[in-house]
């Protein structure tokens, strides 16, 4: 190939799941564990504005679209901050993407709908690198969410999860993202994470080199 070379970025790593998944203990233990191997690691989490959040969690009930653009313009006002984690990191793990609007918005939409809000989704943001589902039932997710104590965010309903289960096996087929058992203990769990990460070769430095151990 020949040209003018492409800029170096670290990898936008995603982890994905329904609410009670194990997400953001993943995104933790997963950052420690690239960090002891000598990556350097940003974490983020959507939404990014608390605010926004809340307005698109409560109007998706009543409205997915509504709900899934409270959500873009969450994701497009955070982008600069994303890019610059990029330019600066070997890795950024988010805490969701853009891919958790299609499941959980547009798995109540028309397919012209979801296929229009898809395309807003890809110029609000960049695009993962590697996605990594963590798939756990809807009912042990219930039972996750329940012994946290606190209240139910709007879309943490048995109907809902189960209709945003069923999308997000189907984007994963679709787009050949790994799947995590989230039935795993928490440790074996980044253990399948890191090495669904070795399998695409993300465990390599920005210029290319495996690093030396």
């Amino acid at each position: 190939m020949t040209g003018r070379r492409r800029p170096v970025r670290g990898r936008l790593i995603a982890l994905e799941g329904i609410d009670g998944a194990g997400k953001s203990t993943l995104a933790r233990s997963l950052a420690r564990a690239l960090r002891r191997d000598g990556f350097s690691v940003a974490l983020r989490r959507e939404p990014a504005d608390p605010t926004l959040g809340r307005l698109a969690q409560s109007s998706s009930v009543r409205d997915p679209w509504s709900g899934a653009i409270y959500f873009t313009l969450d994701r497009y006002l955070a982008r600069r901050g994303l890019e610059r984690d990029l330019a600066r990191h070997d890795f950024v793990i988010s805490d969701r993407s853009f891919f958790s609007t299609l499941a959980y918005q547009g798995s109540a939409l028309s397919p012209r709908d979801k296929r229009r809000l898809e395309g807003m989704q890809r110029d609000a943001t960049p695009a993962p690198d590697r996605v990594l589902l963590i798939d756990l039932s809807p009912t042990k997710s219930l039972e996750r969410l329940g012994s946290r104590g606190s209240r139910r965010a709007p879309l943490e309903r048995r109907a809902t999860l189960e209709r945003v289960y069923r999308e997000y096996r189907s984007l994963a087929r679709r787009h050949r993202w790994a799947v995590l058992d989230g039935r795993l203990p928490p440790r074996d769990l980044t253990g399948a994470a890191l090495e669904a990460l070795r399998q695409v070769g993300s465990r390599r430095t920005r210029s290319g080199r495996p690093r030396r151990r």
